[in-house]
């Protein structure tokens, strides 16, 4: 296998390269419809002391972060440290989960200002996982979705704005009767829904449906949480705990199962994850005193500017929303080919023999006439000193133009830093080709060395992919 991907044409030029790697997005905008209804959900409570509101919400959302990060070290330290013997661990993770005993019970003021304050950071960083999952599956397309913790539905908006036309049923869990009031209200002038249940607890889901209605392609539970040291260390314990599941299966499968039935039971059982890691080992970052996080700029909507205090400055008209992720995929990881595999980088002094004399010549008349037509740019208040100024190209999904789910392509975490012809970038890699051990590193681009990466790498922000 090795020796084919060796010999394998390249598959990647390097403009190739840069569109693919791109999955950083510039600032965000929330979309008309959410806007609207969001202004007009509002408008119907006119709660009074909304700024008090939005304030305390806040507060109440730093008091519970250190109950929950104890629950996060007894109880899900336990399932992946020891999972043979934490049955009773478990089933008390599974309530405590559910906004019980150490989660935020939402009052109606509290799920007001959760709207006009939290939604719309919610919801950008919710569309721009699922943007990348889209882009890096571009075959996929789910009919039936899981929301578990849907809240007011941010998820839901997000995926009906990256697949619009695939949904036929909606299932929400949600816990707070409060919440899913709001999640109703805030969709009821919609058009062409998919059909949409809302329900308290996994157990009413179950009960609520037959068998056959409980497979869903996507399902929505550990998917994003706040980009903090604790909302790091659950995504990591639950990245351990689901990754041994899968693992114990195949194992089991391996047991039981011969033939042709091995082949199909282990395509059943495993799973690799989409993103943002690139292989499925260890983390890297474990102990290390760092975490893997992202931020999505998105610009404030008409509710943030009006009750979001700022700490006497003027508020800005964008607010950055740090947030972790993970998404898991069924099957075992494509056996792909590596970016840079067949491809030939000249170096900057390759480049430079290489040119010919009418490189050199210069028409000082087309000069002169480009030098008059520059007009000085304005700057846009609302990008202005952003480390997220690029667009993906939503209309690239071709498969040249995509970054595979195979070994090759690493993860840039944290903003790389530019000095001038050096690059120097923090990226957590698959160091085999089967994408089953990582390691975090530093990477260094030079110009004099490899002038077309080091063009890309000046482009890469934060959370973009880097090709191996």
């Amino acid at each position: 296998m090795a020796a084919l991907i060796s010999e394998a044409l390249p598959k990647f030029t390097a403009e190739t390269l840069r569109s693919a790697a791109k999955q950083s997005e510039r600032c965000a905008v929330v979309p008309p419809q959410l806007r609207q209804a969001i202004e007009t959900y509002l408008q119907e409570k006119e709660e009074p002391h909304m700024k008090r509101n939005v304030l305390q919400l806040s507060e109440s959302f730093n008091n519970i972060k250190d109950v929950n990060l104890q629950l996060a070290t007894s109880t899900s330290k336990e399932l992946v440290e020891h999972p043979l013997k934490s049955m009773e661990s478990s089933k008390r993770w599974k309530i405590k989960s559910l906004y019980g005993e150490t989660g935020l019970k939402y009052r109606e003021d509290q799920t007001v200002a959760y709207v006009a304050s939290r939604m719309p950071a919610v919801f950008s960083a919710c569309r721009r996982v699922l943007s990348e999952v889209r882009r890096r599956v571009p075959g996929f397309s789910p009919h039936r979705v899981l929301d578990f913790g849907a809240g007011t539905g941010s998820a839901m908006w997000a995926v009906r704005e990256v697949w619009p036309q695939s949904l036929e049923r909606f299932n929400l869990i949600e816990p707070s009767q409060s919440m899913q009031r709001a999640g109703q209200s805030l969709i009821k002038d919609l058009k062409d829904l998919p059909l949409i249940q809302s329900y308290s607890s996994i157990q009413s889901l179950t009960q609520s449906i037959n068998k056959a209605e409980r497979e869903h392609d996507l399902v929505i539970a550990v998917l994003v949480e706040p980009g903090t040291p604790h909302g790091a260390n659950i995504i990591s314990q639950m990245r351990s705990h689901i990754l041994w599941k899968e693992k114990r299966k195949n194992r089991k499968s391996e047991g039981t199962s011969n033939g042709a039935s091995i082949d199909f039971m282990t395509l059943k059982s495993d799973a690799h994850i989409v993103a943002p890691c690139p292989h499925d080992g260890a983390c890297p970052l474990d102990k290390t005193g760092k975490y893997c996080h992202f931020v999505q700029r998105l610009e404030r909507t008409t509710s943030q500017r009006a009750y979001k205090r700022s700490k006497g400055q003027p508020l800005r008209g964008y607010e950055d929303e740090k947030f972790c992720f993970i998404a898991f995929r069924r099957g075992q990881r494509p056996r792909e080919s590596w970016p840079l595999d067949g491809v030939k980088f000249d170096t900057l002094k390759e480049q430079h023999d290489k040119r010919k004399p009418e490189d050199f010549e210069i028409d000082f008349d087309d000069q002169l006439e480009s030098e008059a037509e520059i007009v000085p740019e304005e700057e846009d208040p609302v990008f202005c000193d952003s480390d997220i100024t690029n667009n993906v190209n939503e209309d690239e999904d071709g498969e040249i133009n995509r970054a595979d789910l195979g070994g090759g392509w690493g993860r840039i975490i944290y903003s790389p830093q530019k000095r001038g012809k050096r690059v120097e970038m923090d990226v957590c890699r698959a160091i085999n080709r089967e994408g089953s051990d990582g390691a975090f590193e530093r990477i260094v681009v030079t110009q004099g060395k490899n002038p077309a990466l080091h063009k890309q790498a000046k482009g890469s922000q934060w959370g973009d992919l880097w090709p191996f």
